[in-house]
């Protein structure tokens, strides 16, 4: 696909060809290691982003705001507070504000809607930092960190994802997967596999691609002989507090804990995480899980032996976020 018609904005991966996302990873690695030379020639002077953040972040806000700088653009950070979407005006009527005044915009909140709105009128390319429904840019990342530490070709490349299958991650990491003709295995209770439809259109993709997709209420199956074993968060951002009580109950037997890495039958395979990470009791909400499930005290979605061990390369992503984030400007507004 020619660069005039490759999609500008980045809302699902939906869109994006096998071809359009390898493009944006070599774009990466290529600006990680100008970085990393001191070569770096920032592409973005005078560029102007908004970032809009309806759900607070860490990496993200930091992944754009620092992969803006190096590449020379100036951005708006509006708060979850400061933001009018939905209150005072609507996103199509702000979509057209901001439009005017930014050469791009980014947004995380709850709403795949409200993205795609942003992208229908605002008439610059629009950024989706995380919905319910996605998460593309975690996706580039994962992707780059996979092949860096991998020396297998992407398609020979195998992973799992342990957890709740319903949410953005999961259903993310299905979808990158069927696009670039990887082996995914999404392990979780069948009351949290990914929706019917979501899997289907997965499906699509792969048929064109090569990709493997499995789904699987067996964590022991879900992991043999992948390269990575991929966790997140049992409760996501936004969900009720009670939904504790039955998650742990459903997901403790896919818990990423030394026997299941054990499980995979690959002594070098590696441990990924999104990030935050309830890996111990040094949080409020990882000491208040804790005491109210006695057998968490070791971490929740993963173990603190595992989090702590040199299979962890959540902090790898975390950096990634950062360079392909840069790609995703670069390629938009350069």
């Amino acid at each position: 696909m020619s660069s005039t018609t490759r999609p500008r904005s980045l809302l699902s991966l939906v869109h994006h060809s096998e071809r359009d996302l390898l493009d944006l990873l070599d774009l990466a690695r290529d600006l990680k290691r100008a970085s990393a030379s001191g070569q770096r020639r920032p592409a973005l002077q005078g560029r102007t982003i908004a970032l809009v953040f309806e759900k607070t972040s860490t990496r993200t806000r930091c992944a754009f705001e620092v992969a803006a700088y190096h590449e020379g653009a100036h951005v708006t950070y509006i708060d979850p507070v400061s933001s009018q979407i939905g209150h005072k005006e609507s996103t199509k009527d702000t979509a057209r504000v901001l439009g005017r005044m930014y050469d791009a915009i980014e947004y995380r909140g709850a709403s795949q809607e409200a993205v795609e709105e942003l992208a229908r009128y605002s008439g610059v390319p629009v950024f989706n930092g995380l919905t319910d429904e996605y998460h593309p840019t975690q996706m580039l990342a994962d992707v780059l960190t996979m092949t860096e530490h991998s020396s297998k070709p992407l398609r020979e490349i195998s992973f799992a994802f342990l957890g709740d299958g319903r949410n953005n991650v999961a259903s993310s990491l299905l979808l990158v997967a069927a696009k670039l003709g990887m082996d995914v295995r999404i392990g979780a209770p069948r009351d949290l596999w990914p929706s019917r439809e979501h899997v289907a259109m997965c499906r699509g993709f792969a048929e064109g691609s090569g990709a493997r997709l499995t789904v699987t209420d067996s964590p022991t199956d879900a992991v043999r002989g992948v390269d990575f074993v991929y966790t997140d968060v049992w409760v996501s951002m936004g969900e009720p507090v009670e939904t504790w009580a039955e998650r742990v109950e459903a997901l403790l037997p896919f818990q990423v804990n030394r026997e299941l890495l054990a499980a995979t039958g690959n002594p070098g395979v590696r441990f990924m995480h999104c990030l935050p990470a309830l890996h111990d009791t040094s949080t409020t909400l990882g000491a208040s899980v804790a005491a109210q499930y006695p057998a968490l005290a070791g971490g929740v979605e993963v173990t603190d032996e595992v989090f702590e061990s040199e299979a962890n390369i959540a902090f790898d992503q975390a950096e990634n976020r950062m360079h392909t984030v840069k790609a995703v400007l670069v390629s938009a507004l350069a």
